[in-house]
């Protein structure tokens, strides 16, 4: 069986600039969630960084991209505007696309949602408790009905994003917040899910939970086998 492909994108600038980041990730956040995903026989995971030539995404990789996973944090503005073109349109052809944590303010993910993106935030040690409200459903197998992040940063609403098609997970942190932490959408023939955790100061890419939630978005995501749609003129049926 042939196995999917997912790029797992990165800017990768806060490991290479503080110690305490990298110690945590000395592969960057980008090899914890690739060496996550390999060990799921149906998925063959590779990275791409800002910094890579063309950002890691040539025309040429992103068609042969299933499933793309966006990190972002501190240079949302450096991504090319002809990149971002490039991943809306695979995405609306079908590629899936999951978000993660401060990609929230994306270009990619702002121009698929069309808000803001905005939210409340805090880095402050906080507790998170997830909550699964979608029990069932394939991004959540595996999860109990909850699970906890002993130390994040506190997302709060209001998120300024479209209404979900679904809302699978909310957070609870212990200032009081709450939070979408697990949303979907559909955007042309592409799935979308944006998943909330993930600070860079945090080891949360290495807890098992967060690498199954992120290890079943991908193989939910995956493009589907639906007839191409067709647009424009058509002569009366016969």
């Amino acid at each position: 069986m042939e196995k999917l492909r997912v790029v797992v994108w990165n800017e990768g600038r806060h490991e290479k600039s503080d110690a305490a980041i990298k110690s945590i990730y000395p592969d960057g956040i980008h090899g914890a969630i690739v060496n996550a995903l390999n060990r799921n026989g149906s998925i063959a995971a590779s990275a791409a960084t800002l910094d890579d030539p063309e950002h890691g995404l040539p025309q040429r990789r992103l068609d042969q991209t299933d499933v793309l996973i966006w990190w972002g944090h501190q240079a949302h503005e450096a991504v090319s505007d002809e990149i971002v073109n490039r991943v809306y349109g695979r995405v609306l052809a079908g590629m899936g696309l999951i978000v993660l944590h401060s990609a929230h303010f994306s270009k990619i993910f702002k121009r698929l949602m069309g808000t803001s993106c905005d939210l409340k935030w805090r880095e402050a040690n906080d507790k998170e408790v997830l909550w699964v409200t979608a029990p069932g459903h394939p991004i959540v197998q595996g999860i109990d009905d909850h699970f906890v992040l002993d130390r994040e940063e506190m997302y709060g609403e209001h998120f300024d994003i479209p209404e979900p098609d679904e809302t699978l997970l909310i957070s609870w942190f212990s200032g009081g917040e709450v939070f979408r932490s697990g949303v979907t959408y559909r955007r042309g023939m592409g799935r979308i899910f944006y998943f909330r955790p993930g600070h860079e100061t945090y080891p949360t890419y290495h807890n098992p939970a967060v690498q199954r939630v992120i290890t079943n978005a991908v193989l939910w995501a995956k493009p589907t086998e639906a007839a191409k749609a067709r647009y424009g003129h058509r002569p009366t049926p016969v």
